[in-house]
């Protein structure tokens, strides 16, 4: 059964749950994400945003916990291949915090856009 495409899928499926998983587990960082999306999930139902309001809260979310995931495995990726301290490495991490910066704005933009008008 494994061996069909739908099966593939289905089993690369569980290897994304379980890396999804092990994020929310281990790291602090997609923790204290993870507790953002869930306070502002709260704040959707009690302000009834819009239906598109949502959509652009949900993405905003996904994104932030995309590019958090990216840049832990970024940072994982590097200490294996330079488990010391190295400039280039240490140039790379901050890259990739980088990233997770942009999309932290961008989020925080998209609250404050959708959350300003109704206080």
């Amino acid at each position: 059964m494994w061996d069909s495409f739908l099966g593939k899928r289905l089993k690369g499926c569980g290897y994304a749950a379980k890396g999804a998983w092990m994020l929310l587990k281990n790291e602090h960082s997609i923790q204290v994400q993870a507790f953002i999306a869930v306070i502002m999930t709260i704040a959707g139902f009690y302000f009834h945003i819009s239906t598109t309001e949502w959509m652009l809260q949900i993405f905003a979310i996904a994104l932030v916990m995309s590019i958090e995931g990216l840049n832990t495995a970024a940072e994982e990726i590097a200490d294996f291949v330079h488990p010391d301290f190295h400039n280039k490495i240490g140039l790379i991490k901050d890259i990739a915090a980088g990233a997770v910066f942009f999309a932290a704005v961008g989020a925080v933009i998209i609250g404050c856009i959708i959350y300003i008008p109704k206080f």
